[in-house]
């Protein structure tokens, strides 16, 4: 079957993530052009000696780079907690709300309700670049509505996460054991169908070592991948745990020893980084200065969630762990979308490589450098879906 062959010519800046085809850990490339056949990138290279393509787009000089791949994220629930945020904002102690308030109220949601906020804010997403979200259930922790908030999700997204550990139900606060009973026996027999990952909260007063081990193994045993909410609230056993498992990803990575550090960098476990959370939180922020001078692998995502990271821009993340957490704007940008893509072990997105998915996302600025550099501007003035233009 034919399909329509689309060239991007005058782009000023082209980031593609690739050393070998232009300058730096970026690959990026300057008066640069592409060739989009269906949904792949099908050349890349100097604008002079762009070949011939069915149809024309003149990125006028501005800057491409692949579409943020947005490796964290809970969007499948119901309610707001504005008033714990405000209260929290304002100094005042909270005591009631946190997830279970977001439980309550995603539980008395239809599937309707449900998907219609899920779509919301996936296309909330899609309008500032992101071309790639993970998304995570956790906030039903019954058997029913864990495994309805996986089967909703993957209508949007192929990443979907199961994270029935991500606090123990209310029904089960006095017999933490028996939910992890449930979580890795009826629960997971019933999401693990819809699911690719398998994800727990490992903190204290959430999961401890021991329970998130069961957990995730008990994930592994139905064929599902970990990854690992680790040591953001306190110093803890989840980086370590991940990496023996071989997760994926270690996620907020926020209180980090130096054998966490040298951990992580040993081993394939990206350690994602969600300064949104702390931005949120008012919370000490993670030091993406210190992984990366160790050689750990380092993604950015937005944790986007109702309580503690209520954004899905990933490029406010990129500005704050710039200004924030000692991360240069390559770096940034490069975590962003190639490191989001290692964090999902996807090699067909977050660069832009013969191959590739032409996930793209044009900027309304000459240099990758602007979305850090123009903090809360809306930079993004077109964004492709496999090679389909949807901004």
């Amino acid at each position: 079957m034919s399909t329509t062959t689309t060239l991007i010519t005058g782009i000023g800046s082209l980031v593609t993530n690739d050393p070998g085809q232009g300058a730096g850990p970026l690959g990026l490339l300057t008066d640069a052009a592409m060739v989009v056949d269906g949904g792949t990138v099908a050349w890349v290279g100097p604008a002079a000696q762009a070949p011939a393509a069915d149809e024309r787009f003149d990125a006028g000089g501005r800057a491409l780079l692949p579409g943020f791949v947005d490796s964290h994220a809970h969007l499948v629930f119901a309610g707001d907690r504005t008033a714990e945020f405000n209260a929290r904002m304002s100094g005042q102690a909270y005591s009631a709300g946190g997830i279970r308030t977001t439980v309550a109220a995603t539980r008395a949601a239809s599937d309707a309700e449900l998907e219609a906020n899920l779509a919301r804010f996936v296309r909330e997403a899609v309008r500032q670049g992101t071309t790639t979200i993970e998304c995570k259930s956790g906030y039903g922790l019954t058997v029913e509505d864990e495994a309805r908030a996986l089967r909703i999700a993957a209508g949007y997204t192929p990443e979907t996460t199961y994270l029935g550990a991500h606090v123990v139900a209310p029904e089960y606060a006095e017999d933490p054991a028996g939910y992890v009973e449930l979580v890795t026996g009826e629960m997971l027999d019933a999401c693990a169908p819809h699911a690719r990952w398998v994800d727990v909260f490992c903190e204290k007063g959430a999961f401890d070592g021991d329970q998130a081990r069961a957990v995730l193994t008990a994930g592994i045993e139905k064929g599902l991948t970990p990854r690992v909410h680790a040591n953001q609230l306190t110093y803890g056993p989840g980086v370590q745990l991940a990496v023996e498992l071989g997760a994926a990803s270690a996620d907020h990575c926020t209180h980090l020893t130096d054998e966490d550090v040298a951990a992580l960098a040993g081993s394939a476990t990206v350690a994602t980084l969600l300064p949104g959370a702390e931005f949120s939180t008012r919370a000490e922020y993670p030091s993406g200065r210190r992984l990366l001078d160790a050689g750990a692998v380092v993604a950015l995502s937005t944790d986007c969630n109702p309580g503690s990271s209520f954004t899905s821009s990933m490029a406010f993340c990129i500005a704050v762990a710039v200004r924030e957490m000692g991360m240069t704007p390559d770096e940034a940008v490069w975590a962003a979308t190639a490191g989001g893509a290692r964090a999902l072990r996807r090699s067909d997105v977050g660069t832009v490589t013969v191959g590739a998915r032409a996930d793209l996302l044009l900027l309304e600025a000459p240099s990758h450098v602007h979305l850090a550099y123009r903090p809360g501007v809306p930079l993004a003035a077109a964004v492709w879906r496999a090679g389909v233009r949807e901004v």
